[in-house]
Order: structure tokens, then C-alpha cells, then sequence
């Protein structure tokens, strides 16, 4: 892993793309200036593609379909978040536990479809994960708070550790952060385990069986997507369409910093690849 001047582009093809979604390939419902052009490009150039999110909120098939509404063909093999790398988790190390997810639907399918049991019961709960849970209530507290503080039988893990989500114009919705803080709060327990990025868990889960020698992560956040490429020493790009900005990598030690910092993301392509098809920043040629 090496890093560069702000800005730089890769000069050379990487073997492996993994690409955060939200904030570097679509922001809300708006695909990102770019995006789809690279996509077909790293196609047509036989590279991997594969796609990595801390959002727990939707499965694989969701994001297919939602890629494929903005313009980009995947396969549910292309995609792995924390629904998949939770599920993974629990079922290797606490096959057997009882588990209380604070978390929405697909997360919950998921667990119930690999026969990982579920109670709100906290005489019976081994396991709480707390998740980006848009109906936590208070009642939810309360559970996670008795099976771990009043019956002091279970511990509590998390799917990623993400403040917010973020929304086009700005916005953003609080995320898993929220929840674990406010069990933790409450309760005086440190959550165990969080599963999603920076855990190299996810760069794993998302390669597979794939043998890359050149991989390259990139993705808008500094606390997530680039610090797990740092913990697995390999490259790193982060477009400034999400979360991070240029004055927060100028804030870290360099040797946390991305290996490049792009205005868009379509920069992972080459100069001289930009310059063979005409490429412009102002008209990609999806929208011919």
C-alpha cells in the first residue's frame, strides 16, 4: 500500500475493484457523475467487480435491484454487506445462540432463513446485535437491556459501526452507531464484535475464492471503507461524494490517509483509457 499527492490518478489497471454503494456509487436514488461509465469500463477491461455495504437494511437481492434501476448490471454473487457477513459471523462462531436482533427485516430473514434462533425473551437471549434499526424503540432497549445488564447472560455485537447514513443535499439518518451507544449507555457493557467495515471480514467476504494480486477498495469514508483497506494492506480510493472530505484526510497521519482522493469516482480509470474513449466531465457517454 502506498500513498500519493491529493488528487492523483491511478495510472495502471488494478486486477480487483471493491466499491462501497452508498455515497461513492449512488447517493439516495441519484447515481453518481461517472459511475456507470467505470463500471462498464472495469468490465470491458476484464477486471473484478464486486460491491460492499455496511447497510444492513437491504439483502443482496435488494441491491440488485437497485443497481439495475440506476443503470448497472450485477449478479447477487457481486454484492455482500452485513446482512450476509452477520449471518456468516454468528453461524461460525455461535451457531447455537439465541439471538435479539435490534435490526429491520431483511436482517431478521436472514437470520431466520440460516436457522439462527430468535427471542425477545431475556431469559433466553446468548447474543443482542444491535443494527441500523429505523423502529428502535424503547420497548427494543428494554430487552437488550435486561438480557445483558439484569439477567447477565448475553453480550452484544453489531452489524457496522456507521454514525449516519448519508442522503442527497447533505442529509443523513443515524445509524448502527446509535444504537450501540445508547445499549451501551445503559447497560455499562463495550460491544464485542462489529462486523462491518473497517473488519477485514468484509474485503474477505467480498473477494470470496477470487485470487486478485491487485485489489483496491474504494469508498467515501475514512472511518470505515479506507481503514479496512489500511488493516488489509491494500490500495484505496475515496471520492468526495459522501461522507469525507479532503480537510479530514488532511487531518489524519498519512499513513491512514486513501492512496487517492478523487473528485469523482470514474477517476479510477486511467488517464490514457479517459483520452482513448474522450471522456469528459461534463457529458459521460450514458447519457448520449
Amino acid at each position: 500500500m502506498h500513498n500519493r499527492a491529493l488528487h492523483d490518478w491511478p495510472t495502471e489497471l488494478y486486477d480487483a475493484y471493491i466499491f462501497d454503494m452508498d455515497g461513492t456509487i449512488y447517493l439516495g436514488d441519484q447515481l453518481l457523475p461517472g459511475a456507470q461509465r467505470m463500471i462498464e469500463e472495469l468490465r470491458h477491461q476484464n477486471r473484478i467487480v464486486r460491491f460492499l455495504s455496511n447497510n444492513p437494511t437491504k439483502d443482496p437481492e435488494q441491491y440488485v435491484e437497485k443497481l439495475k434501476k440506476l443503470g448497472i448490471e450485477v449478479d447477487e454473487s457481486d454484492i455482500a454487506n452485513t446482512v450476509v457477513t452477520t449471518v456468516g459471523w454468528l453461524k461460525h462462531h455461535y451457531p447455537e445462540a439465541v439471538v435479539f436482533p435490534i435490526a429491520e427485516q431483511p436482517l431478521i430473514n436472514a437470520l431466520h432463513k440460516a436457522g439462527i434462533r430468535i427471542s425477545d425473551d431475556p431469559t433466553k437471549i446468548d447474543i443482542v446485535i444491535a443494527s441500523y434499526d429505523r423502529t428502535f424503540d424503547y420497548r427494543k432497549l428494554q430487552i437488550a437491556f435486561d438480557a445483558i445488564w439484569f439477567e447477565k447472560r448475553a453480550f452484544l455485537i453489531a452489524t457496522n459501526p456507521d454514525r449516519f447514513c448519508p442522503f442527497p443535499g447533505g442529509r443523513g439518518e443515524p445509524d448502527c452507531a446509535a444504537i450501540i451507544a445508547a445499549i451501551e449507555a445503559c447497560t455499562g457493557t463495550t460491544c464485542r464484535e462489529v462486523i462491518g467495515k473497517p473488519n477485514p471480514i468484509m474485503l474477505e467476504e467480498a473477494l470470496g475464492d477470487t485470487k486478485a494480486e491487485k485489489v483496491i477498495m474504494v469508498g467515501d469514508r475514512l472511518s470505515t471503507d479506507i481503514a479496512m483497506a489500511g488493516a488489509c494492506q491494500i490500495d484505496s480510493a475515496m471520492p468526495l461524494t459522501g461522507e469525507s472530505t479532503v480537510s479530514d484526510v488532511e487531518a489524519v497521519p498519512e499513513a491512514l490517509r486513501p492512496t487517492y482522493v478523487l473528485d469523482r469516482v470514474d477517476r479510477l480509470i486511467p488517464q490514457y483509457l479517459w483520452e482513448q474513449h474522450n471522456w469528459s466531465e461534463e457529458r459521460d457517454h450514458t447519457q448520449n
